[in-house]
């Protein structure tokens, strides 16, 4: 059946693109277990932290955390041998299990010390479990499903954490631990089985290039020769990473001011429908075998989920969407945005460039940045503007994520339209994966 579908895939292939895909999606979903389920707790007993809620004061710990991570895997990742990646998987989130337990056993004024150091290890998990896929004639399809893993697993993750709450009797301190404690052993056991993945075949080399670790020259030649173009994507990804990080830290309070409050299950109802349409879309630029017009369709997949941030929210305001449907039509947009950035946007680029380099590196670029814009808007939010719904302040972020999104992601079209399309500003000679070498099939 497969083969008649596509019939273009050998039987082996499929088998390596299922067997991949699952190594890698269960691996970073059950990260997530170690990461999320302490956000659907209210904390309502808990007093104020240097001004600020309880709840803000742990979100922003975790997420200061988590992006010095991101800071600190620019480089890490970047360097990563693959023979180590399986190994630091595991420490890492591992560490990050003992924080929590930490967590529960420190008097609630510095609980938030062990939230940092909960954040601080997992970072760096997204990069290293890429660097299983990327570099392949493949890579799309497994980024994509990948990708899939964050939007379900931030749903599901925290639907399980609630049912411990509401139906085990687990408190809102010891949840989180137990909520990791539940998907420890599907973590080993997904690691262990993506660290059996094959290395790329020396076709996949020849049409993706080789994926080497980068040295301090390598990165500072990258970055200074497409400046322009890679600070625009940044930015954007910065006006990204903060609206998806405040949409999902924050769920719970929403949903409970949109009238659901009471159903553990539509955390994942809403990420089930995100991931369905982006995973749809995104496996679709697989079969663009011209990898700058590849690039190109990824800008233009960002800017449509800038403009439908915007368009959701407006329609919400009018009447014409309901709070469900707003929720729904909001997340897919900024998963339609935000997941090309986490991986093809910039496995794409790689393949334009004639200098050593890895998307991992480009990754955490704009990751730590990210993450630096979540901590911003989480202290904004919290510290200036206590007064503002919190749905209030989700529709004007989104619609200023919107515009100046849309602005940026064009500007960064136009410099690599210049910059990689036209012979004559490419000053990289011979530059690998260009449009005049770009393969002609996928496989």
């Amino acid at each position: 059946m497969c083969e008649r579908i596509f019939p273009r895939w050998k039987k082996e292939q499929i088998v390596f693109i299922l067997s991949t895909a699952v190594a890698a999606f269960s691996s970073y979903f059950c990260m997530y277990a170690f990461r999320k389920p302490f956000t659907v707790a209210n904390y309502a007993q808990a007093e104020e932290l240097f001004g600020l809620d309880f709840k803000s004061v742990l979100i922003i710990a975790q997420v200061v955390g988590y992006a010095v991570s991101k800071f600190i895997g620019i480089r890490v990742i970047a360097e990563m041998s693959t023979a180590h990646r399986g190994k630091a998987i595991l420490l890492l989130v591992m560490a990050s299990q003992v924080a929590l337990i930490t967590f529960a056993l420190l008097p609630d004024d510095v609980k938030w010390v062990a939230l940092f150091f909960n954040g601080l290890p997992l970072g760096m998990i997204w990069g290293l479990v890429f660097s299983y896929l990327e570099g392949r004639r493949t890579t799309e399809i497994l980024a994509a499903i990948l990708s899939v893993s964050f939007i379900v697993s931030t749903g599901v993750v925290k639907s399980a954490g609630l049912f411990i709450m509401l139906h085990l009797g687990v408190n809102e301190y010891w949840m989180p631990a137990a909520t990791g404690l539940l998907f420890t052993v599907p973590l080993f056991l997904s690691v262990r089985w993506l660290a059996s993945t094959p290395a790329p075949s020396i076709r996949d080399i020849g049409e993706r290039r080789k994926r080497q670790p980068m040295s301090h020259h390598d990165r500072l030649t990258l970055i200074s020769y497409y400046f322009t173009g890679l600070a625009c994507l940044t930015l954007a990804y910065m006006l990204l990473s903060a609206i998806r990080d405040f949409s999902d830290n924050f769920a719970t309070e929403l949903w409970q001011e949109l009238g659901y409050g009471d159903a553990p299950g539509i955390f994942a109802v809403s990420s089930i429908y995100a991931s369905l349409v982006v995973l749809i879309l995104l496996g679709c630029v697989m079969w663009i075998n011209n990898h700058f017009r590849a690039l190109m369709v990824n800008h233009i997949m960002v800017v449509a989920g800038f403009v439908g941030m915007g368009v959701s929210s407006l329609l919400f305001q009018q009447g014409i969407l309901s709070g469900l449907s707003w929720m729904i039509s909001l997340t897919v947009s900024i998963y339609l945005a935000y997941v090309p950035f986490n991986c093809i946007v910039f496995e794409r680029l790689v393949c334009l460039v004639n200098v050593r380099a890895n998307a991992g590196f480009l990754i955490y670029i704009a990751d730590a940045a990210g993450y630096a814009g979540g901590v911003a808007i989480l202290l904004f939010k919290s510290g200036f503007e206590g007064d503002v719904s919190w749905v209030h302040f989700l529709i004007d972020s989104a619609y200023f994520v919107s515009i100046i999104g849309m602005v940026l992601m064009l500007s960064a079209a136009t410099f690599f339209r210049r910059r990689l399309a036209g012979g004559t500003h490419n000053t990289l000679k011979d530059a690998p994966g260009t449009l005049k070498d770009a393969p002609g099939r996928a496989f």
